[in-house]
Order: C-alpha cells, then sequence, then structure tokens
C-alpha cells in the first residue's frame, strides 16, 4: 500500500484530488439502505419521547462495545494551505496542529448499529500526540528500528500508551439526536471494561468520576467538540466546546481511555493503523 505523507503518513489515496475512499466492498450495499432505515430512526425517537422501556434500553445498549462496526472513516486532505485534514465520508475537519505541538496522528469514525438496521455515524475522532514528547520518552529506546520493525513491536504501542505523553483525542459530534446521557452511558461501558481489564475491579468510583463530568445540563448538537486530553503527569483533561468540564489524575484513567482508540481492540481499526505508522515516523525523526 502506497502512503502520502501530508503532513503525515495516511492510507492510500483515491484517484481524485485530496480524497481516500470511504467504503470498500460489502460496506456499499448500506449506503442503498440509509432511505428506509431513517425512516426507523424517526420512529424510534418518536417511542423514546413517550418512555417506551424497550426502545429506550435498546438506545442505551445502542452505544455499548457490543454492537460496534469496525469501519475506517477514510481520510481526504483539504486544500494544502489550510493545515487541516478532513474526514471524506462526513466531511468534518480537523487541525493538523492543537496547540504548538500535538501533532495529528490519524482520524476515524465511531458508528454503531441501531437495533440491527442501520449503522449510524455517531462521532468522528482524532488523535493528537506532542511530537517533543515523543522524541524525548521514545526515541532512544526506538529510533533506530524501521517502520516496519517498529509495527511489529507490540510494546512499541504499549509504551505510549504509559508513557507520560501529552495527547488528545479530540471527538466531534456527528448524530445530530446524540445526547449527553447516551454519551456517558457509553463511557460507563467502554471505559469501565478498561478500568477492569488494567486494573481490577475495585475502580467504579473512578470510573463515577470521570463519567459524572459529562452532566445532563450540557448540550452536545452535531459540530460539537469533546477533547480529552491527557496532560503532563498523567492528568485526564475534559472540555465540551472549549469549556473545561473537569480533569482527573490517573494513570489508568489515561490508558484506558487511549485504549478504546490505540489498544487491541480499537473502535476504528484503520484509523489505528494510521496512528501506529505515524507515531513510528515522529519517533524516527
Amino acid at each position: 500500500m502506497v502512503s502520502l505523507r501530508f503532513p503525515f503518513l495516511f492510507s492510500q489515496p483515491s484517484n481524485h484530488p485530496h480524497s481516500y475512499p470511504t467504503t470498500h466492498g460489502p460496506f456499499r450495499p448500506v449506503a442503498i439502505a440509509v432511505a428506509v432505515a431513517t425512516a426507523t430512526v424517526v420512529g424510534v425517537s418518536t417511542y423514546q419521547n413517550r418512555k417506551h422501556p424497550f426502545v429506550e434500553n435498546a438506545l442505551n445498549f445502542l452505544f455499548s462495545n457490543h454492537s460496534s462496526t469496525h469501519l475506517w472513516g477514510s481520510l481526504s486532505l483539504a486544500d494544502n494551505s489550510s493545515d487541516t485534514v478532513v474526514e471524506s465520508k462526513t466531511g468534518v475537519s480537523f487541525p493538523s496542529v492543537l496547540g504548538d505541538s500535538r501533532k495529528l496522528l490519524g482520524i476515524g469514525l465511531r458508528r454503531k448499529s441501531v437495533l440491527g438496521l442501520k449503522n449510524i455515524d455517531v462521532y468522528a475522532f482524532g488523535v493528537y500526540a506532542d511530537n517533543g514528547d515523543l522524541k524525548k520518552l521514545l526515541s532512544e529506546k526506538y529510533g533506530k528500528l524501521s517502520l516496519s520493525e517498529l509495527r511489529e513491536n507490540k510494546e512499541f504501542n504499549e509504551d505510549v500508551m504509559e508513557a507520560d505523553i501529552c495527547m488528545t483525542v479530540r471527538l466531534q459530534i456527528i448524530y445530530s439526536k446524540l445526547s449527553i446521557r447516551s454519551v456517558r452511558s457509553a463511557f460507563e461501558e467502554s471505559v469501565g471494561t478498561r478500568l477492569r481489564k488494567f486494573g481490577g475491579s475495585d475502580n467504579k468510583e473512578l470510573l463515577q468520576r470521570f463519567t459524572s463530568q459529562f452532566k445532563d445540563e450540557y448540550k452536545i448538537p452535531r459540530g460539537s467538540v469533546i477533547d480529552l486530553s491527557k496532560e503532563r503527569g498523567h492528568v485526564l483533561r475534559t472540555t465540551i466546546d472549549g469549556k473545561e468540564v473537569g480533569s482527573i489524575q490517573s494513570k489508568l484513567l489515561c490508558r484506558s481511555l487511549l485504549d478504546l482508540y490505540i489498544g487491541e481492540d480499537p473502535f476504528d481499526r484503520k484509523a489505528k493503523e494510521d496512528i501506529e505508522l505515524n507515531l513510528a515516523s515522529l519517533v524516527q525523526k
């Protein structure tokens, strides 16, 4: 697979300028079914408003890990002078740099299945890492390895998540009917699973501290931005549309959150591959 470097390595481009393929093979029929499935989603929303218990429970389950569909949100590059990267399927753009030194490593989509009838795009995400931190903390150990060696090195990805590297996962909401309650429930499931995986069962208080930041008073219409930033000293800082809603010092929590996007079972496997490739490229520079 041929890679394009702008400003980092992403996956193979299509024949159209600055664009990447959105779906492949068996995913193409999904577009045909969207019109029919949309009516179903509208009906689901109506039932939810009437407090129908089955549908409400199904929608809460919607954002858990169990029904996740892993589909790469392919990339396209915006105008070369704009310093942004565009997720081509949804048109959502991400700055290539956050702050002074957090560089975009890859973007993807979080998709979910509604009652087995339709896949919806919940949010697009971009993963960033501080360039200086990567070089300072990982170049000595990995700087002399080739890209292929780094991609096969399981310790490399673990070290990225464990080291005191400043990183940000930016979520940009796509699904217009997404509620903060659904986000809270989704993190209770996904982050809770990782906390138990890496830290055992005695982390309910830590999980509650994190999820309680997503209060019902916050509205997250389409286009809202949630930044989950790992700061120096393993502090996880959460902002919603630029407003800080909380921060928690916990290496375990930071590790568990990053695992959702670059761990063994990520939300978007193709995005993880792009992120790993760009991490390796930065460490080698």
